[in-house]
């Protein structure tokens, strides 16, 4: 799923820690950055929300 990222997301991924990236997903393999699902991370792997006009979510997201 692909969103758009404004005023309003950018508001209340501070205010409820937002968390999406492969980085807090308990698929993700630290030692390799790698999926362990073998799913592709391109989309997901290091986001800085400040950077980005639209983000991508992962169907494979597990909040670790």
């Amino acid at each position: 799923m692909k969103s758009r990222v404004g005023p309003e997301l950018l508001r209340e991924a501070e205010r409820f820690r937002f968390r999406f990236t492969c980085e807090a997903c308990a698929h993700f393999a630290p030692d390799t950055e790698r999926c362990a699902h073998e799913y592709p991370n391109e989309a997901h792997h290091r986001v800085d929300l400040d950077n980005r006009e639209v983000i991508e979510f992962c169907k494979e997201f597990e909040l670790a």
